[in-house]
């Protein structure tokens, strides 16, 4: 199996809250209550913890509410290589209800300073190199500018590894500018970089191809229930999950991302490697939580995924 490296700089405590259903401006009375330390590319190392690769994780954490964090950073056996700033990690409240619908109320997080940026960087220098890839994913902390951002993926990408990028919004228009090895946007977020449709599979290939030209591997594009687009010179590929009760679809692109770095780095079949993490995450939105519980059961939605193959790629 791998070394991965996951970077989460902005993680949080993600207090997930069913109800049956929200009404907006009354009293609302929870059904369940989880609370979770979490966060995207913490998210991503527990299923690649689950699929059998070591794990280093990284970012920053802030100092007030390291409880929950470390605790899952010790007990999954993670390499710790977060570095620790003043004030509390934000928390994340995410209202589930019934129907599948969820209400995101994100918090801010602590200021990462000049210091911690720096601290970072020096950790990433000494550990970084003996990792076979390194997955970026989610939002940027205050502190943590654009160009900040580009030349710690420009680095890591010097440093030999794979880099695997997971984000939106402006960390993903300047992530791309690195050329990462993979990139994992969803349509929403491919559209609203590039300018332009993603809406069906003619233009989400267009989309990729922009992304190839410019240097990227692999353009994986997710569209929820509607299935997942995988994208390379000599690929294309499109799955199409089962249908699932959903509990919650909160870490179902990070259970995504896992997948297909799994199956990359295994130097697996195209087509194993998407129905796979199609697959994982269609059974992460059957649960709360993230991490691979019930093989069984992944094993049948593995078999209930339908793919379709059009081998001419994005040349």
């Amino acid at each position: 199996m791998a070394k991965i490296l996951t970077l989460t700089l902005n993680p949080a405590l993600d207090i997930t809250i069913g109800l049956d259903t929200l009404r907006p401006g009354q009293v609302n009375r929870s059904q369940a209550q989880h609370s979770h330390a979490a966060g995207k590319g913490l998210n991503v190392a527990q299923v690649l913890a689950d699929l059998g690769h070591s794990v280093t994780v990284g970012g920053f954490l802030g100092g007030d509410n390291l409880q929950p964090f470390e605790a899952l950073i010790d007990g999954r056996g993670f390499t710790d290589c977060f570095v620790r700033v003043p004030g509390e990690t934000r928390s994340n409240i995410k209202l589930v209800e019934a129907d599948g619908r969820v209400t995101d109320i994100n918090g801010q997080g602590p200021e990462v300073d000049e210091a911690a940026r720096s601290a970072l960087l020096h950790r990433l220098e000494q550990i970084a190199p003996g990792h076979d890839a390194v997955v970026v994913a989610g939002s940027l902390p205050r502190g943590i500018s654009a160009d900040w951002f580009r030349q710690l993926l420009e680095r890591l990408k010097a440093q030999g590894l794979k880099v695997v990028l997971d984000s939106s919004g402006e960390a993903l228009r300047v992530g791309l500018q690195s050329a990462p090895w993979l990139v994992k946007p969803n349509t929403e977020e491919l559209g609203e970089v590039l300018g332009l449709a993603v809406d069906n599979l003619t233009q989400q290939r267009a989309a990729a191809k922009r992304l190839l030209d410019s240097g990227v591997e692999h353009v994986v594009v997710s569209a929820g229930e509607q299935g997942v687009s995988w994208f390379s010179r000599d690929l294309a590929l499109q799955a199409r999950p089962p249908k699932v009760r959903v509990a919650s679809t909160v870490g179902a692109g990070d259970s995504l991302v896992a997948g297909m770095v799994h199956g990359l780095l295994l130097a697996e079949a195209p087509a194993q490697t998407l129905t796979r993490a199609t697959a994982i995450a269609a059974q992460a939105v059957t649960q709360v939580g993230f991490g691979i519980h019930d093989r069984e059961h992944l094993a049948q939605l593995e078999a209930a995924v339908q793919l379709t193959e059009q081998q001419e790629g994005c040349r």
